[in-house]
């Protein structure tokens, strides 16, 4: 059943997803009110924003408050909403996706337990709650390694590397130590596997179980952060390409997940006889940053496609514009020369207007063409003034 012609969706947290999101429901005539804890947000001018934050208190209930009515739901734009919180609001309205997505999507362990479930391949991983689990289990695991907390790692954060065993004591302090680990569920102990790239998939699902996938993306991050990714990703022959949807599709179903999510993956090196492995890494239970492209480069992008699923609408096509190539590089820090990124024709600037700081996502370009060639030509040159600046 469609929406009625205007009405309003609560989105929990408010910064450029949420953002991007809003501006996807302009046309459809979606309105959308923020609650963040931060008295500055990317989402402000497109929507209300309640700046009062995620504990439990009387604003969860004016946040929520005539959305139901209105044919409206509640959904979030990060995946550390306290699921308190989400599960509170479910009192007032529908919230999709459901809790139990942000639940798994919190705890790297449970993410991995999903994946052995549904048979998913994934790089081997211990859980420990102490240093001396820790030193216990890197003396039986393949090192290098790279520990990471369970709970609240994002862009790199929580994560140390482990090259020897005497760098267990190290790498536990550099996450937080006894008292960060404890308070965020424990650690786990990841194989660092030698991948070759990293590909991801964003799927949506609609309220009546359908599922749709983006193309493939090769995504490159630098210290942690993603900097660029390309659609579709080259070299996606039918089996891989089968492979990854399948593994999308499952999460989905298996969490009766209702709108987008994104599952990343490390693709390693065919070698010795064996062919490549794709590895399930993370999956994030919302819009995601490698999907950014869609906004220029698919039929429907991955934020309408968001809306539409959580308000019961028809999904729309996740197909790419007739042959298009696109890509997304991030602006992180600082921002590059302006005018010479607008010089280049049919690149297109997206501008979270956030305050420049190191590590900082402050925006992203785009850029659709007809012919690989194409896009790689002018990526080089976006990229080059990127590096510059």
């Amino acid at each position: 059943m469609m929406a009625s012609p205007t009405v309003t969706i609560g989105i929990l947290g408010a910064g450029q997803l949420g953002r991007m999101l809003a501006l996807a429901g302009l046309p459809l005539g979606v309105r959308c009110r923020f609650l963040d804890a931060k008295p500055n947000c990317p989402a402000s001018p497109v929507g209300e924003v309640i700046h009062e934050g995620f504990k439990i208190g009387p604003h969860l209930d004016r946040f929520a408050d005539g959305i139901a009515a209105g044919g409206g739901v509640i959904t979030y734009e990060f995946e550390n909403v306290p699921v308190e919180a989400a599960e509170h609001l479910t009192e007032h309205a529908t919230v999709r996706p459901s809790p139990r997505s942000l639940e798994v999507a919190q705890d790297r362990l449970r993410e991995r337990e999903l994946f052995a479930s549904l048979r998913i391949d994934a790089p081997r991983h211990a859980a420990v709650h102490t240093l001396d689990e820790l030193e216990v289990a890197v003396g039986d695991f393949p090192l290098p390694a790279i520990l990471k907390t369970c709970r609240m790692g994002y862009d790199g954060k929580g994560q140390a590397r482990i090259k020897s065993p005497g760098d267990a004591a190290g790498a536990w302090e550099t996450i937080g130590g006894h008292h960060s680990v404890e308070g965020n569920g424990g650690a786990i102990l990841d194989e660092m596997i030698p991948f070759e790239r990293e590909l991801s998939v964003v799927a949506v699902r609609g309220i009546d179980g359908e599922v749709r996938c983006y193309p493939p993306v090769e995504n490159m991050h630098r210290d942690g952060i993603l900097v660029r990714s390309i659609a579709p990703a080259p070299g996606v022959g039918e089996v891989m390409l089968a492979a990854l949807e399948k593994a999308a599709a499952a999460v989905a179903e298996e969490l009766d997940h209702v709108g987008v999510l994104a599952v990343e993956f490390f693709e390693t090196k065919a070698k010795e006889g064996r062919p490549a492995r794709l590895l399930a890494n993370e999956f994030a239970p919302r819009v995601h940053n490698t999907g950014h492209w869609t906004i220029e480069g698919a039929a429907t992008s991955q934020f309408e496609n968001h809306l539409r699923a959580v308000l019961a609408m028809p999904l729309g096509s996740t197909e790419m514009m007739a042959g298009a190539h696109a890509a997304m590089v991030n602006i992180i820090g600082g921002w590059p020369d302006r005018e010479a990124l607008l010089r280049i024709p049919g690149l297109r600037v997206h501008d979270y207007e956030k305050s420049a700081r190191p590590g900082r996502k402050l925006g992203h370009v785009t850029i659709v063409e007809a012919s690989e060639g194409a896009m790689r030509e002018k990526l080089g040159a976006v990229e080059a003034m990127v590096n510059k600046g």
